[in-house]
């Protein structure tokens, strides 16, 4: 049975991914990945598309959805 994919926006950081997930890149060649990834938000990462904490002391966003109106 497949995981849910879930996408998380971290705070000052990158975007962590988790489930069955295919990464491709625009030639449609898969990126070897796991369970559980991070993905570069900042740009400054040497190892693209996946984080390797670069941002560290760079890179500030904090990322929240906007509630519901009719809640």
């Amino acid at each position: 049975m497949e995981k849910k994919v879930q996408i998380k926006v971290m705070d000052n950081g990158s975007l962590k991914v988790t489930g069955d997930v295919e990464l491709v890149d625009m030639d449609g060649n898969q990126f070897p990945v796991k369970q559980v990834f991070s993905l570069c938000r900042c740009g400054q990462s040497k190892r693209m598309p996946f984080c390797d904490a670069s941002h560290k002391g760079v890179f500030e966003s904090c990322v929240r959805a906007e509630k519901e109106l009719n809640e």
